[in-house]
Formats: C-alpha cells, sequence, structure tokens
C-alpha cells in the first residue's frame, strides 16, 4: 500500500496543475475527496480515496509504453528468465521500470529483428493468426540447394498436421535464401529445410514488413517511430507517402 501524500501533490503527479495551483483551487472548494471538499494539507491513499476536480476524476497519468526493435543476436533465449541459466533477452534492453516481452520469438539459435514491449494488447495484436504483416528472413545453407530442393520448399507443405501457408523463396546466392513467411510455426524455416534435405547454417530474420534491421548491430536496440507504429497496428494498410515508416 502507498504512503499517504497531500492532495496538491496527488494533483500535479497526475497533471491535473501545479502544487501552488492546486492548493488555489482547494481552497476555491473545486476539488473533493470522497465527495467532501478538500482541505489545504489533506493527505490520501491513491488506492483508495477518490478525488474529483469540478466533478470530474482525477486519476494518475498512465505509464508510457515502450516499444522496441531489437537485434536479436544468436545464443539469447527469447524469454523474460530462463531456468535453464541461459541469457534471456528482457537482458539486453533495460528500462527503468518497464517490464519488457518479446513480441514472438526467434529460436536460440536465430538472430535478428525482434520487437519488445509492455503493451499487452499492442502484443497481442501482432502475433494474431489474423495479422497480415510478413516476416522476412535471410537463410544461408550448408549446402547450396538443387533445383528439386527449391520445389520442395516451394510448394504446399504440413508440419505437425497443420498445412502451412505458401512461402516466398527467392535465392539471395549459392547457398543463401531470401524466405518470407505470412505465419510462424515453431522453427518453421529448419524444419521446412530438413524436409527439403538442406541444413541451416545460418537464420536471420531481417524485416517485418517494412520494418527493417537495416544497420543496427547485434544486441543494439532502439524504441519504434511514431510511423512504424501506426504501420504495425494497421495490419501494414499504410494510407498515404506520408505514413511511411522510416525505417
Amino acid at each position: 500500500m502507498p504512503d499517504p501524500i497531500r492532495i496538491q501533490k496527488y494533483c500535479a503527479d497526475c497533471g491535473l496543475c501545479s502544487r501552488r495551483a492546486a492548493e488555489a483551487r482547494i481552497a476555491a472548494g473545486e476539488i473533493r475527496v470522497n465527495g467532501v471538499p478538500a482541505s489545504l494539507g489533506q493527505k490520501i491513499d491513491p488506492e483508495r480515496d477518490v478525488v474529483e476536480y469540478r466533478g470530474r476524476r482525477v486519476l494518475p497519468a498512465a505509464a508510457p509504453k515502450h516499444y522496441i526493435l531489437l537485434n536479436k543476436p544468436r545464443g539469447i533465449v527469447c524469454t523474460a528468465k530462463d531456468e535453464k541459466g541461459r541469457t534471456p533477452v528482457t537482458d539486453l534492453v533495460r528500462i527503468d521500470g518497464a517490464r519488457l516481452y518479446p513480441v514472438g520469438r526467434l529460436d536460440m539459435d536465430s538472430e535478428g529483428l525482434l520487437l519488445l514491449t509492455d503493451d499487452g494488447d499492442f502484443a497481442n495484436r501482432l502475433t494474431h493468426p489474423s495479422h497480415e504483416i510478413p516476416k522476412i528472413y535471410e537463410v544461408t545453407l550448408k549446402t547450396p540447394p538443387d533445383a528439386e530442393q527449391l520445389r520442395v520448399l516451394s510448394a504446399p507443405m504440413v508440419l505437425d498436421d497443420y498445412s502451412l501457408r505458401p512461402v516466398g523463396i527467392r535465392p539471395l546466392g549459392a547457398d543463401k535464401l531470401e524466405m518470407t513467411l505470412w505465419e510462424g510455426r515453431n522453427r518453421q524455416i529448419r524444419r521446412m529445410c530438413e524436409r527439403a534435405g538442406l541444413s541451416v547454417a545460418r537464420l536471420r530474420r531481417v524485416a517485418i514488413g517494412k520494418l527493417k534491421l537495416g544497420a543496427l548491430r547485434a544486441g543494439a536496440w532502439r524504441e519504434l517511430t511514431p510511423q512504424e507504429l501506426d504501420y504495425l497496428r494497421s495490419g501494414g494498410k499504410l494510407h498515404s507517402e506520408s505514413e511511411k515508416p522510416t525505417c
């Protein structure tokens, strides 16, 4: 339970006005506590007492939410805590007062673009099956794929009795592919490659839709821009050129 605080400090902390202005409003009888006019110097319990200004509830300002784009290094696990003593991804992003969680996952041996947030509604929206923003990966293989193996990767495939959505395949070199996924089954790319007789040497997520990893070094992070947040919240539907995220 928080310690009682003076009513004028509470009003200032809530962003209603300064302490001096709150004192003037208390003296004018404009601020009430539990329906009774407040008095100067009165202390309140923020969790139990109801403070009103001219009939409207005075509430603490909402804590700001955080939306982070991280370049996850290989060997880091996508959890907030790991019972095996491995380094969790949340150790890489420290913001005072924020409890961040990864949005979706990259397995421990994979690297690249990962979003973290303390906004549960935002995370749920991005991980819902109806979300239509693709995830783009660079996949380095231990051996160059032949035409038949590329055909297997591009063809309809079933994993765990689930029919996968078509995956975009684009060669980037003799042993490197760009793969575009519209969903994220557990270790999907690695298992697809195994089905085609291929082994993955390196797996790196480079983009989520128009959000790109760019030159962000491994282990580094940045806040998403307002334009990028609008893009993600809209499911990738940009309404004008000026709304395009600065990726």
